[in-house]
């Protein structure tokens, strides 16, 4: 019997256009009514969810941030913490200042930093809506404000590069490109699968009482760990294969198909 249903943010509830379709925002609503758990999982921050849990009606639920690194319960009581080490957030930051024209944000807990507001930190935010402070990284680092994640916004070629190179440099890390701009870094022993599994531990469900959604390369530790996993139809053939479903797109409110076709919700 299901409990509790996890989803992607990002190509998964949300549209290409970061917008819910009105099938999704009624799925929730129903899943809400029959007493179960909605939880995204995501890369990105808790105040970067919250503007989207709090506009389908969603408050108090519980959330999983930083690919799993950091999840709170629906009291936002923080359950899980893994943040990057002192030394190797030291060591990357200052290889990450050999590339030029780059912005990298710096996110501890529910903290979002830059070292300046650039047009790249600006139209994050306005994206995402979560506020963004100014501090020097060093500085942070000597108040033991250790980063949960270090994203870099940058041109696809040097994002690439980046990738490439500090990937090999700094093997304890996960450091993978999210977008063909975007390069996340966090800690490597942490995926959706772990925070998944703190979540589940505890409020005390199976992973048999679990549904996972997903739609990328990111969430296929989550779909694999979760055995009824569904992938999204705009998912790549390599993650449709992981998956033990796949339904309709997300422009096609494919949570909602699914969710519907297993009687968990009805129409």
């Amino acid at each position: 019997m299901t409990k509790i249903i996890f989803s992607d943010i990002d190509g998964t509830f949300l549209k290409d256009d970061k917008t819910a379709t009105d099938l999704h925002a009624a799925a929730i609503k129903s899943v809400f009514a029959k007493g179960l758990k909605f939880v995204f999982v995501s890369a990105r921050m808790p105040e970067a969810i919250y503007p989207i849990t709090d506009a389908l009606g969603m408050a108090h639920t519980p959330v999983i941030s930083y690919g799993g690194g950091f999840v709170l319960t629906e009291a936002e009581e923080v359950i899980f913490d893994k943040k990057i080490s002192a030394v190797d957030a030291k060591s990357i930051l200052a290889e990450m200042r050999h590339w030029q024209d780059i912005t990298i944000n710096y996110y501890a807990g529910r903290r979002w930093f830059v070292e300046a507001i650039d047009w790249r930190a600006q139209r994050e935010a306005d994206i995402t809506s979560a506020p963004v402070e100014v501090a020097a990284f060093d500085e942070l680092l000597d108040e033991k404000i250790f980063p949960n994640k270090l994203m870099v916004i940058c041109e696809p070629p040097t994002c690439e590069d980046m990738e490439r190179e500090l990937s090999k440099e700094f093997p304890a890390l996960n450091v993978v490109r999210s977008a063909p701009y975007l390069l996340e870094v966090m800690d490597k022993s942490i995926s959706k699968a772990t925070g998944i599994e703190v979540m589940l531990k505890h409020y005390g469900y199976t992973v048999d009482e679990a549904i996972a959604f997903g739609d990328n390369y990111n969430d296929t530790e989550m779909l694999s760990y979760v055995p009824q996993s569904v992938a999204m139809a705009n998912a790549p053939d390599a993650v449709k294969k992981l998956a033990a479903h796949v339904t309709d797109s997300n422009e096609d409110s494919g949570i909602y198909t699914y969710l519907v076709k297993r009687g968990i919700i009805s129409t």
